[in-house]
């Protein structure tokens, strides 16, 4: 079990837990973060535009099971889709920002 008492900061916690920066543990975590992150970016979006899911696949030229797994964080995603879906079907512009 971890000892958690001489942790004082979010990012010695995500360490004790998932292994620094390049280990797999920690790759694997970062990499569900993101989808987490991006699928809740996209159900927001949409509610927003008030549109459904099958309405946003038919703009974007996908399905709506696709739309449907991306936003429960359940598949990859190609950056080429990712930019169709939220410029083209949601009229949003994206930007990324690397750290």
């Amino acid at each position: 079990m971890t000892d958690y008492k001489n942790i004082k900061t979010f990012d010695e916690l995500i360490e004790a837990e998932h292994g620094k920066l390049g280990a797999e543990s920690r790759s694997d975590y970062e990499e569900k973060s993101q989808m987490f992150i991006i699928s809740e970016m996209l159900k927001q979006a949409r509610k927003e535009a008030k549109i459904t899911q099958e309405e946003l696949a038919e703009k974007t030229g996908t399905k709506k099971s696709y739309i449907s797994r991306i936003e429960n964080g359940k598949g990859n995603i190609q950056l080429s889709t990712l930019i169709r879906i939220f410029e083209i079907g949601l009229n949003k512009r994206i930007g990324f920002t690397f750290l």
